[in-house]
């Protein structure tokens, strides 16, 4: 196993959270856990396929914990491990910056989108 250098914080943070859809499966944990189902509803747009590989990477991350409650038809729930809910502290200024500049936010992606549809 290579040892990994991360040049800066903010690396570890994207090595764990890299993407569009973990940082929201985490927020969405940090008020208690769910079912994969509710999780589907709450993550917007992210394909099924998509949310069960997160799930699992995160799994695997030890940063959230998978609970089967080993019943007929399936129960299983997912929730935050505590080094899950330390990157709620991380996540929280960032969901405010975006709720400051949402405007802002929404004029970069429709301009992006143009772009790319010009292009």
């Amino acid at each position: 196993m290579t040892e990994t250098n991360f040049q800066c914080g903010l690396e570890a943070v994207l090595a764990i959270l890299g993407g569009k859809w973990k940082p929201l499966i985490v927020y969405h944990l940090a008020s208690g856990p769910e079912r994969t189902g509710q999780l589907r509803r709450l993550v917007t747009n992210v394909s099924e396929k998509m949310l069960i590989q997160h799930l699992k990477e995160l799994t695997e991350d030890g940063v959230i914990r998978r609970i089967d409650f080993q019943t007929v038809p399936p129960h299983v729930e997912y929730e935050l491990t505590e080094f899950g809910q330390s990157l709620t502290r991380v996540l929280a200024p960032m969901c405010e910056w975006g709720t400051r500049h949402t405007r802002e936010v929404a004029m970069i992606v429709q301009n992006r989108k143009r772009t790319s549809e010009a292009a």
